[in-house]
């Protein structure tokens, strides 16, 4: 009996000594650096479980155990926090750092600049083909000069309707906020008509100190009930909207007939 009980001793103890050494093996592969020499992105897809993102790390080659980065998940109760998205894991990430990186939720930020000068056919078209954005923009209204001009920042997943309607409001928060520090004396009676001659302001010169010129003489027409005779609302009328006439403007061209003619209309056009 008693050799029975040191053979079950002696046991015992070579099992803890496996298991405490298993668990520093684990706990080093774990923790040190890995072997990826350069910044890896990839997209977490939605619902992805702990082993599909294991494979998915050492596949791309963030993590060199897939085994080992799921063992050290649940050692260090990570495995429950996992998010979706897109990631950017620095070159020679350990497996914890980047378990860490992922529950963090710091996902990368994706830019889409709409430029000055844009319709909202070709800001629709950037917004279409951004990558990452996901969803139908069919049924979203989006009139001209309802879209702000800026940069925007969104995240692998995001809704193409959630960032048009976060470039509507930026546009509405704007103009609100110049209409209240507007010239009383102008000869515009609605912030929106503000935003159609800005508009062929705009257009008319890429020079910004030609600008308050160009605005004072179609103010003046404006009082005094002549047409603005404006080119970039010709091109507007012949292209339908769609972007530049990639040529010069004919006498035909000037009679197009069109509500957003200014050589054919009073005042200023829809």
């Amino acid at each position: 009996m008693r050799i029975a009980g040191r053979l079950l001793l002696a046991l015992a103890f070579a099992v803890a000594i496996t298991a405490v050494a298993a668990g520093l093996f684990v706990e080093y592969r774990y923790s040190k650096p890995g072997s990826s020499l350069a910044e890896t992105q990839l997209v977490i897809e939605k619902g992805s479980g702990v082993r599909q993102i294991a494979e998915l790390l050492h596949k791309r080659g963030v993590i060199a155990d897939p085994l080992i980065f799921r063992l050290g998940l649940f050692y260090d109760g990570l495995a429950g926090g996992l998010k979706a998205g897109e990631f950017a894991f620095p070159a020679a990430i350990s497996m914890r750092d980047a378990a860490r990186h992922i529950v963090s939720g710091k996902t990368v930020r994706r830019r889409l600049t709409i430029a000055e000068g844009l319709t909202s056919e070709q800001a629709l078209a950037l917004v279409e083909s951004a990558e990452g954005l996901v969803g139908s923009m069919s049924g979203v209204a989006v009139p001209e000069g309802s879209l702000l001009p800026e940069t925007y920042f969104y995240s692998w997943g995001d809704e193409r309707a959630g960032l048009i309607a976060r470039m509507q409001g930026a546009m509405a928060t704007a103009i609100a906020g110049l209409w209240e520090q507007r010239d009383r004396r102008i000869a515009l009676a609605t912030p929106r008509e503000a935003v159609i001659l800005a508009s062929i302001i705009e257009k008319e010169t890429g020079v910004s100190a030609e600008r308050a010129r160009i605005s004072s003489v179609f103010h003046n027409r404006l009082r005094q009930g002549m047409r603005l005779q404006s080119d970039p609302t010709v091109v507007y009328a012949v292209v339908g909207g769609s972007g530049s006439l990639g040529r010069a403007l004919t006498r035909t061209d000037l009679t197009t007939v069109s509500a957003y003619n200014t050589y054919l209309i009073t005042g200023l056009p829809p």
